[in-house]
């Protein structure tokens, strides 16, 4: 049976959207996708926040399971305006993955659920 990882700043996705922002099978770690609003919900039209915010949701998730950002195996990341801002999210990006490198795909998307959300990731880890 899959085990629901939930840290508490999280509460909101089961509550609002009945989906768990972690769930663990079989030692994987499955993520829901995560836009890059802060902990409060604002979401910065700052593209270099979002994009922080983003993966501190994703190391929530991580450290509620135990585990940090060197067990992801997966990452995948959904932009609107992909070519405007996929250098800057390289820089991000790099700043929180350490080899080996986890798989990554990146794919333009029209939009989002949140009006303004220029990214959301989606990621899978690995217990080791």
């Amino acid at each position: 049976m899959p085990d629901a990882i939930v840290p508490s700043v999280l509460n909101s996705y089961v509550r609002d959207w009945n989906m768990s922002p972690g769930l663990e099978h079989d030692g994987f770690v499955f993520m829901t996708g995560f836009t890059g609003s802060n902990e409060n919900g604002h979401l910065s039209s700052d593209p270099r926040e979002q994009f922080e915010h983003a993966f501190e949701k994703v190391r929530l998730v991580l450290e509620e399971a135990g585990l940090g950002f060197e067990h992801i195996v997966e990452m995948t990341s959904y932009h609107v305006g992909l070519r405007e801002h996929l250098e800057l999210f390289k820089e991000v990006r790099a700043a929180t993955v350490s080899e080996p490198y986890p798989a990554w795909t990146a794919i333009e998307v029209a939009g989002f659920v949140r009006d303004g959300a220029v990214v959301e990731l989606r990621c899978i880890a690995r217990r080791t």
